[in-house]
């Protein structure tokens, strides 16, 4: 097995509900010497096409579509020659940066193949009503975009977003998976479901 992950950090803002925070964006490339998937499309495409090279990219992933992690997604899907992938649940973020451009809806897709292995798409809501996760069971390896980080759950103190929901996102289809399994998170460091795992109950009951 030859797939790799490979990671490229961007910085912009983030904007939402009439506030503008500025932000580092962890971007994502999956795959091998061949093919890849680019895990969201943050702030400027340029680094992004560089770390691709002259691989085929299979699919541009969006976890989720606020727009720090949508913001160059049609501008790489020129220059890659790939699909943009997001879930319905999140077209109203979507049409708010993007009004009116093409994406295949990732809601269709519940498995892709990429270098051989498989990549399990996993509806996790909570941080916004689209927001997906990307298992590689083969590789040990979970996406979680903004759903889950080292230190507890994503945000839901704004538009369309649930701090219920996300709990269930999480104990249901996250904290399930092995515990070695290695979580490559939106923003920030990576961790481990292992790690995770035991504060559960903490972050109930603190409420974010």
């Amino acid at each position: 097995m030859n797939a790799r992950i490979e990671r490229v950090v961007t910085s912009g803002t983030f904007a939402l509900d009439g506030g503008t925070w500025d932000v580092d964006n962890n971007v994502w490339i999956v795959g091998d010497d061949k093919d890849v998937i680019v895990i969201d499309a943050a702030h400027q495409a340029d680094p992004i096409v560089e770390a691709v090279g002259d691989r085929h990219v299979l699919a541009i992933v969006c976890t989720h579509g606020h727009n720090d992690h949508i913001t160059v997604a049609p501008e790489l899907s020129a220059r890659l020659d790939a699909l943009i992938t997001l879930h319905r649940a999140d077209d109203m973020l979507w049409q708010t940066t993007h009004p009116g451009a093409p994406y295949e809806p990732l809601d269709n897709m519940h498995r892709m193949t990429l270098a051989g292995i498989d990549v399990d798409i996993l509806h996790t809501p909570g941080h916004s009503p689209g927001s997906v996760s990307l298992h590689l069971p083969e590789l040990g390896a979970l996406f979680t975009g903004d759903t889950l980080f080292s230190g507890g759950p994503g945000a839901t103190g704004r538009s369309y977003s649930d701090f219920d929901t996300i709990i269930d996102s999480i104990r249901d289809h996250l904290l399930t998976l092995p515990d070695e399994t290695t979580v490559y998170t939106g923003h920030g460091d990576t961790t481990t479901i292992g790690a995770e795992k035991p504060a559960l109950h903490d972050w109930i009951a603190r409420g974010h």
